[in-house]
């Protein structure tokens, strides 16, 4: 899929004029002005211009004059001490001190970038509601704007823009050429926001409806008034995962909103959980959550409702990944990039292409599989010992269970330990089973150094030595080192704190 080139339009000498002189000049000699994208000014201190890896300190000191300088050439302030200058896309915002005198402001540049929404396009073009995530500056609103121009003038849709701080469409009473033929509705105050949403779509029948920064419960509510009215909503709100909403109280409504169940026993063994469990309590606001992780790559939830039935199960979610390659391409894959665990399967099993079979003991069965199926891993259970390549026992059942556990130490099966029958415990563990994590790659190395020393110390002394306990592949590890140095070595001790001790030939 090709990716068209971005077309920006900044206005940035509106910007520049408003500033006090030197530093207007100042600005205009720098190589990469086009980048910039911030001006502080804070009373008594060096103005700071903001560009991507690099902030530039003038040598002058900013004065209350050079305040005022700036303050007479905007718009005024809102009430949330947010400024514009009419028809551009700059934004400037102002802190005060206790008395109400403005003593910082911050000048953040604006600019319409055609193209940013090519690799969302087929999307925002679906008719399905949107949700933007991501974190401050990453081009949400950027996204928002070029959506705005493309429903109202490539596809000739009725938009309506929630403007709160004219952010979106610029300041003035004459919206910015950036949104299109899209009408835009300003809002007095910000906490008045929820109820122009309400106020579009009762009296201007949009198709959709595009808003900015959704943050209090009453918007919530608003925004799903407007879904169920059938109005297409575009929007974003605060945080940079679905997973970060599903803990916000305030905006959970926008993805289906979270009650506490309680199962009957037998369900609850049906389902092997516990008999209280988070379920989503109605269909969500949005159909897709789109998560921006860079400027140019986004992960794509295409069904909000099963991405959360799915986290609340314990189950990570496998987003669709776009972004755009160094060559401009836009590239769509499946799903996150999954480890390849086939090879690490393979090693384990010692069979090209085989299935690691994993024996549980006092493990939940369903909720084994369960993981398996959700972590795509090559593993099946299997109800007999014999067949294992690996054990997983339950912490509490690690002392009764010592015939089951030297069975497997005789059949060089390794035996894990999983904490607690929980969905997070039993991914844990069977990372540790196809040695998925940094950590675990750590202990091994560390384990064949402390082996080595090991060696080292019963070869001079010419005695026993016992190395620290460490799961059944760490051991097995340590005894293939032992036996290369032509010593013996045996594993004593259960479970947890198994483990490997060393005997030089002559003291076994």
């Amino acid at each position: 899929m090709a990716f068209r080139e971005h077309k920006v339009t900044d206005n940035l000498d509106q910007l520049l004029n408003i500033l006090p002189l030197a530093i207007g000049k100042f600005l205009r000699q720098q190589k990469d002005l086009e980048d910039l994208y911030e001006i502080v000014l804070d009373l008594g201190r060096p103005p700071e211009a903001r560009f991507p890896g690099r902030v530039v300190d003038l040598e002058m000191t900013v004065t209350k004059d050079d305040i005022d300088f700036v303050v007479a050439r905007v718009g005024a302030f809102s009430d949330d001490n947010r400024a514009g200058i009419e028809r551009t896309l700059h934004r400037i915002s102002a802190i005060r001190n206790r008395q109400g005198a403005i003593i910082g402001l911050t000048c953040r540049v604006g600019r319409a970038v055609q193209g940013t929404i090519d690799i969302i396009r087929d999307l925002v073009e679906s008719g399905r509601s949107i949700l933007i995530l991501g974190r401050p500056g990453i081009g949400k609103t950027t996204k928002l704007r070029e959506t705005a121009r493309v429903l109202s003038t490539d596809l000739r849709k009725r938009v309506v823009v929630i403007d709160t701080s004219n952010e979106i469409a610029g300041d003035g009473d004459i919206p910015h050429p950036a949104i299109g033929r899209a009408r835009r509705m300003q809002v007095a105050k910000a906490v008045l926001q929820h109820s122009v949403m309400i106020e579009a779509v009762e009296n201007h029948m949009p198709e959709v409806i595009i808003i900015d920064e959704i943050g209090t419960e009453a918007e919530a509510q608003a925004a799903r008034t407007i879904a169920e009215r059938g109005v297409q909503l575009i929007g974003t709100a605060h945080g940079n995962s679905l997973e970060n909403l599903l803990m916000n109280p305030t905006l959970t409504d926008l993805i289906g909103g979270i009650q506490s169940v309680t199962l009957s026993d037998e369900e609850a063994r049906r389902r092997g959980t516990q008999k209280s469990i988070l379920e989503r309590k109605a269909p969500p606001t949005f159909d897709i959550c789109l998560e921006l992780q860079d400027r140019d790559r986004i992960a794509v939830h295409q069904d909000v409702a099963d991405v959360v039935d799915q986290l609340l199960r314990g189950y990570p979610p496998q987003p669709e990944i776009r972004q755009v390659s160094a060559e401009g391409e836009i590239q769509v894959l499946a799903s996150e990039p999954a480890a390849d665990l086939s090879h690490a399967a393979e090693a384990i099993t010692g069979e090209p292409g085989g299935r690691l079979r994993i024996f549980p003991y006092a493990v939940s069965r369903s909720q084994l599989e369960r993981v398996i199926r959700s972590m795509r891993m090559p593993a099946e259970v299997t109800k007999n010992l014999s067949d294992a390549d690996a054990l997983v026992i339950l912490k509490a059942y690690v002392k009764s269970a010592g015939r089951i556990i030297q069975d497997a130490e005789a059949r060089q099966i390794a035996t894990y330990v999983v904490k607690s029958n929980t969905i997070p415990q039993i991914q844990k563990t069977l990372r540790e089973v196809m040695h998925l994590d940094a950590q675990f790659v750590e202990n091994e190395e560390a384990a064949l150094r402390e082996a080595r020393e090991g060696i080292d110390r019963a070869m001079k002394s010419g005695r026993a030595v016992e190395l620290a306990p460490h799961n059944a592949t760490v051991r097995r590890l340590q005894h293939d080192l032992v036996e290369k140095y032509q010593l013996k070595s045996e594993s004593i001790g259960e479970e947890p704190h198994r483990r490997v001790a060393i005997y030089p030939l002559e003291a076994r």
